[in-house]
């Protein structure tokens, strides 16, 4: 059973020509559909949905039996390779923009590694240079939809609309900080700008996770010079960065789960890059999991960190929201120590929680609605 796509996190994978980006795709979607036990795969041919890896889902089956289990899943999304002028049409041009526009987020594959049989379309491998090139597209095709939007919003908000009024408010406060040269996510907007915003879904709005491509040679650190650099360009602007190796994940891909073991411990690393990507993706957007567990399945779920009892209950259902009544809450940790539910109710170890409760991640809930 595969997740509601509603509830499936999705990550728009960009990054020049040759850096390894669609390499990294096509592995993390074929090691997606080996680690899960339900069709995750490619659905289209430059999409994929992959399950999170988390380990607490199998901390929590060794003590509850159950017919499945269903992680939380990512949506990866292979943008066509950009290149300069893709703002004005170059290359894929405005189908990549339209490819952004929709995701949750941006992972920004940088390529890190040294290789003379890789031609680089700049000549010579600058991971500083080809960010500055990518984020330069985006900024001009933000700048573009600014200019292009605020006259019309200036014209009709002398109608005294509150809505056009708070889009113009939005849009001036955009174009400053474009006009700087700096990116949206800097934006400071007021709920209803904020609504505006979004709504437009501006390019250097996205959050953005760097995704340094190494050579083996770099692991299991992962670091090397190139990355080195990167990781302090994303220090210095509050973002974050992984390192993966795209050629070895595409190897992993093509093993059996042993042979996949084997090939990890002999270089290093005790997971495929999808479980720390992943990870990374979350904290960006501010996510976390919470699980629910019963004979039919056990479940990650996905909200927002802060999401209370009643937001956390409508990931499941809409109706569950509005019906919520209460939460029975206990730890993974609660589950390992008493063995099973029984013996947590018994310890007095299962909380009752109401609807301002805010439902920290690694929860296990179960939810009593009037639904």
């Amino acid at each position: 059973m595969q997740p509601p796509l509603e509830l499936v996190i999705e990550a728009g994978i960009v990054g020049l020509p040759n850096v390894g980006k669609s390499t990294l795709f096509n592995a993390l979607t074929a090691a997606g559909a080996l680690a899960a036990n339900y069709p995750f795969a490619t659905i289209e041919p430059n999409v994929g949905v992959v399950p999170v890896p988390d380990g607490r889902l199998e901390r929590i089956h060794a003590h509850i039996a159950t017919e499945k289990v269903i992680p939380a899943a990512l949506r990866l999304v292979d943008i066509a390779g950009i290149v300069k002028g893709a703002s004005t049409g170059e290359g894929m041009g405005n189908k990549f923009l339209s490819h952004i526009r929709n995701v949750d987020a941006v992972l920004h594959v940088v390529r890190c590694f040294e290789d003379p049989d890789i031609t680089h379309v700049d000549g010579a491998v600058d991971p500083i240079r080809d960010i500055e090139t990518i984020e330069l597209e985006l900024l001009l095709a933000d700048i573009e939809a600014v200019d292009n939007a605020l006259p019309k919003a200036q014209r009709a908000a002398k109608s005294g609309d509150k809505e056009t009024k708070a889009r113009v408010s939005m849009l001036e406060k955009a174009k400053q900080l474009l006009d700087a040269e700096k990116p949206l996510r800097l934006l400071e907007p007021t709920p209803d700008e904020a609504k505006e915003a979004k709504a437009f879904g501006f390019l250097t709005a996205k959050p953005v996770l760097y995704v340094c491509n190494v050579d083996e040679e770099a692991l299991p650190e992962g670091v090397n010079e190139h990355v080195r650099k990167v990781q302090a360009r994303a220090e210095e602007r509050g973002g974050e960065t992984v390192s993966v190796c795209a050629k070895l994940e595409a190897e992993l891909a093509e093993l059996d789960e042993g042979d996949r073991a084997e090939m990890l411990e002999a270089v290093g690393l005790g997971e495929p890059a999808l479980a720390p990507l992943a990870r990374a993706a979350y904290r960006l957007l501010g996510l976390s999991s919470y699980f629910t567990a019963g004979p039919m399945e056990i479940r990650a779920w996905t909200i927002p960190a802060g999401a209370t009892g009643p937001q956390a209950a409508g990931v499941i259902h809409t109706d569950f929201e509005k019906a919520f009544i209460r939460a029975e809450v206990y730890g993974v940790d609660d589950l390992e120590a008493h063995g099973n539910e029984k013996a947590i109710r018994e310890k007095g170890k299962l909380r009752i929680e109401g609807k301002d409760y805010v439902v920290q991640d690694g929860d296990v809930c179960h939810f009593l609605t009037s639904a």
